[in-house]
Order: structure tokens, then sequence, then C-alpha cells
């Protein structure tokens, strides 16, 4: 009898440590996961391939989260492109890509809409495909569109930095423009674009303090200059260390996309070494 009953508590005991294991394993894997980021790329990083060979190098990196964009050719014997226009089973092929790799579709940009016909339609793909955040520029007298679009769809939209002139190169104009809209509405920060700019990234994003719902991000060789191209992340002019401290003091949670815009017909390794500084310091 009591070989009977201690049987059943080995099972139990051995299930529970095996799960620890895992979950161990599975942190120092990905380590950013335990403060709530969703470390993955922008698609665009890998602009001259189709989007399923973007999601073979994605996985290739050991991520597990992509930023779609549009117009990308999905392939996979697919002739469509990735955006609103995809037939349903475009939009079923998809999905099998992103499944069969076990990556998700977190977001998607940067994309912006004419009219507010324009913008339902983007926001409808999304929820249909599951998109969590939108990244976008949206025009001055926009604004309202995307706020109500967001609260009706409960999808999250990030205003990008692009560098100056864009229109929101600088946090002030960014907080200016969700004064009073939506709270699914905040800043996509691009810690990149800010350096070109000539903007010190880390007092930015003290600015964007509690508004950061998303990240693009990169490393450059230099300060100051739209010249300037991405370099594996910690080796560059961004300070690396003091950005990730300032994201944990603020409680960040959501996606960083890497979006590495150089040495483009190869670039999946430099991905690849830049997540492993990132993971390193996290560690």
């Amino acid at each position: 009898m009591k070989i009977k009953f201690i049987y059943p508590l080995l099972l139990v005991l051995i299930s529970v440590l095996s799960i620890n294991l895992v979950t161990a394993q599975q942190k120092q894997k990905y380590p950013e996961e335990a403060l709530g980021w969703k470390l993955g790329a922008q698609a665009y990083t890998f602009r001259l391939f189709t989007f399923e060979q973007a999601l073979n190098k994605i996985d290739s990196c050991n991520l597990r989260f992509v930023e779609a964009y549009y117009g990308q050719p999905i392939g996979a014997g697919s002739e469509e492109k990735f955006g609103p226009g995809l037939s349903p089973e475009g939009r079923q092929l998809v999905k099998k890509l992103l499944n069969d790799r076990g990556i998700t579709l977190y977001a998607f940009g940067v994309v912006n809409g004419n009219n507010e016909a324009e913008w339902e339609r983007l926001f409808a793909f999304a929820k249909d495909m599951g998109i969590q955040v939108i990244n976008c520029e949206p025009q001055e007298d926009q604004l309202d569109i995307v706020s109500a679009l967001c609260d009706k769809y409960d999808i999250k939209a990030g205003l990008h930095n692009h560098p100056e002139p864009s229109i929101y190169w600088q946090p002030e104009t960014v907080l200016k423009a969700l004064e009073g809209r939506s709270k699914r509405m905040g800043a996509t920060a691009d810690v990149g674009h800010w350096m070109r700019s000539g903007l010190d990234p880390v007092e930015c994003l003290k600015k964007l303090d509690g508004r950061i719902i998303h990240l693009h991000f990169k490393d450059l060789n230099e300060f100051g200059t739209k010249k300037a191209h991405d370099v594996h992340w910690g080796t560059g002019k961004l300070p690396l260390e003091a950005v990730i401290k300032e994201l944990k003091r603020q409680k960040f949670k959501g996606m960083l996309s890497a979006e590495y815009e150089y040495n483009w017909e190869n670039n999946a390794p430099d991905v690849k070494q830049s997540v492993k500084n990132f993971r390193a310091i996290l560690r």
C-alpha cells in the first residue's frame, strides 16, 4: 500500500521539477520576457526577401515576434503582398506561416491612411490578423480618427519618430498629439532615429515616461547625422545599458522591434549578434 501511495507522489514531483527546469531554461534563453518585453524584428529589416523568408531569418535569430510592414511579398507560393488587401486565403497562409514557426505577429507599421475609410480598413485588418499595435504617423487632422479606432478595435497606435523634419521627430510633438486622446495611443520610440536627429535617446525616453508602447531598436556608428548606419547593438553610439535601465525604471511592457537597415543582403547574423549582446546585459 505504501508503494502504491508513494509512486503517484514521485510522478507529481518529477512533473513539477520538469516544469521548473523548462521555465528556468526559458528565462535564460529569453530573459527579456521576465520584464514583459517582447523582443522581435521589424520585417523591413529583411525587405529584400519575402515574408516567409523574413520569418525564417527571424527564427534563426532566436526571436519569437515580428512587426510586419506594408507591401512585403508573402511568398510560399503566393503572389500577394502584406496589407489590408490580402485575400482570405492570403490571410490564412500568413497565419499558418507564423504558427508553423512559433512566431507572433504583434505589430504592423509604419502605415498611414489618407482618410477615415482607409484608417478603418487598416484597423479592421489588424484585428483580423491578431495585431496588437499599429505604428503610424497620422496628420494632425487624423489624430481623432485614430484615437476613436483604437478604442473601437481595442488596438494600440504608436506615433513613430522618423528623423527631422518628420512630424513626430521630437518627443514634445508626440506628447502634444496624445493630449486628450485614447489611452491606447502612445509613442513608438525609435532610438536610432532620435540619434540621427541629434537627440539623446535616454532623455527622449524620459520625456515620454508612461507613454511608450513600442520601440524600434537600433545602434548606430555615428551620432547626429542621417548618414549613420546600423552596427551591432552595444558597439555604437547608443548608450545601450542606460536605455535598458530607463525602460526598466518605466516598467515598460511591449515589443522591441530590431530594425537593422544595413548589410541588407545578409544582415540576419548582425541581428542575431545584436540580440545576443542585448540579452547578455539582461542576464
